[in-house]
């Protein structure tokens, strides 16, 4: 039952008086039961702390039940009877003292010989134990791994559009060229809301795997960006982040809210220096992303998924090509993802709540022309050149980005042979065609 919630009540003498079944059977499992006190130390202790302090209270907590650990999101709040319970996360594994055998979804964290990452929601690195991980940290999680396609086809995409479990996905990191095996576990917060995965990279034996041609390195100038800002910036973000969630104790909420201001800024800032390096590469006159066949239809299908979390959240869907739609073009797979993660994720931000979002595909004249189209306030007809024009917002409303997401994406089309357009009015929502050649 991994990230359902199961709601409970704490009497103000500390007896456990309501729970769903989970948490019911977690107070049994601790010798207890209903209207006794809690016998579950960790949730005990959060629950006097809320009604001494009376103040809500939350955290991730683990917790042992026969064999096993849970991994528990707790929140606890105080009221006049007592203490309102909401336990998520249910994340089931093998307490470290347990049996060898059985199922054990979270050996891959604990091997000997590899190393671990982390990510946040939006697929960033937040911690890593690879070397250079300083340099990692807060970069998108595909810009540090190039995955290998053994044959197969790239069962990642899959599995991170739908945020899903994978296992045994080759990849070559593309700082020091190093052959690895990855394995990932989505994880979810109190709310049952995906919040990032968590995984190991497996050393593959072998000398380093020259990986694919790739994108000629950023300049001095980006190299020295990120070398200077990107470490100090990842750890502003990862305390502000710990002191917004209150993993050091309880603090006055809106001290917690500036935390996570604090957070959200340093995490825009990481975003503007990924894309300034990015601008660094694109704008090399020796810059050539690749050129193969790709499925422009599979690669809309994948990017919706990334954003659907997004999406979902203000009600907005994104209706993606069908799945038995094909159109083959020739492009970057890798920089086209990047391309329509940008314009889908302008849709997103810029429609209404409860809207849609449209992609289609279709072949005109020997290009391959995938469409967004928004509901959102529209371009007025001034405007359709500035969109892709480096470091504009055409309305405050745009939001605190860089201004150079449309210009890169337009730049890379470009760079493989095809275009980006725009074609839209004020209060008619707007619609983003991208073009490729046809395989």
């Amino acid at each position: 039952m991994s990230g359902s919630l199961a709601y409970g009540r704490v009497d103000r003498d500390g007896r456990l008086v309501e729970a769903e079944l989970p948490l019911q059977r977690l107070q049994e499992s601790a010798g207890s039961g209903l209207g006794q006190p809690i016998a579950v130390p960790q949730i005990a202790t959060m629950a006097r702390l809320a009604q001494r302090l009376g103040i809500l209270v939350s955290r991730c907590v683990i917790a042992a039940e026969g064999s096993d650990d849970l991994d528990l999101w707790v929140e606890a709040k105080p009221d006049n009877d007592g203490v309102a319970l909401s336990v998520g996360g249910w994340a089931r594994r093998p307490s470290r003292g347990g049996d060898e055998g059985g199922e054990r979804v979270y050996d891959f964290m604990r091997s000997r010989g590899d190393w671990l990452w982390e990510t946040d929601a939006s697929l960033k690195i937040t911690s890593i134990g690879a070397d250079a991980a300083e340099s990692m940290v807060g970069q998108p999680f595909g810009r540090i791994f190039q995955f290998v396609d053994t044959g197969e086809g790239l069962a990642i995409l899959e599995a991170l559009a739908t945020r899903a479990r994978f296992e045994g996905q080759e990849a070559v990191v593309r700082v020091s060229g190093e052959r690895v095996r990855l394995t990932g576990l989505p994880l979810m917060d109190g709310g049952g809301r995906f919040a990032g995965y968590r995984g190991n990279a497996f050393r593959l034996d072998g000398e380093p795997a020259v990986a694919e041609p790739q994108e000629p390195a950023v300049d001095a100038f980006g190299a020295r960006l990120e070398k200077a800002l990107r470490g100090p910036l990842s750890q502003i973000i990862e305390q502000a982040e710990n002191i917004g969630a209150q993993k050091d104790g309880p603090i006055r909420r809106d001290y917690a809210e500036y935390a996570n201001d604090i957070a959200s800024a340093g995490r825009h800032l990481l975003g503007v220096i990924g894309d300034l390096v990015d601008l660094q590469a694109i704008e090399r006159d020796d810059f050539r992303p690749r050129s193969e066949r790709i499925d422009l239809t599979e690669i809309a299908r994948r990017a919706a998924g990334l954003l659907k979390v997004r999406a979902s959240e203000r009600g907005i869907r994104i209706d993606a090509p069908a799945a038995d739609e094909t159109l083959l073009a020739m492009g970057d797979e890798g920089r086209v993802i990047q391309i329509l993660v940008n314009l889908i994720g302008n849709a997103v931000r810029h429609s209404p709540d409860g809207a849609s979002i449209w992609l289609r595909a279709e072949a005109q004249d020997r290009r391959a022309v995938l469409v967004v189209a928004d509901q959102g306030p529209g371009i007025a007809p001034a405007d359709h050149q500035r969109v892709f024009d480096k470091f504009t917002r055409i309305a405050p409303s745009d939001g605190a980005g860089s201004g150079l997401g449309l210009y890169i994406a337009r730049r890379l089309a470009r760079a493989m042979g095809g275009d980006i357009a725009v074609d839209s009015a004020p209060g008619q929502g707007a619609r983003f065609i991208l073009s490729l050649p046809l395989a």
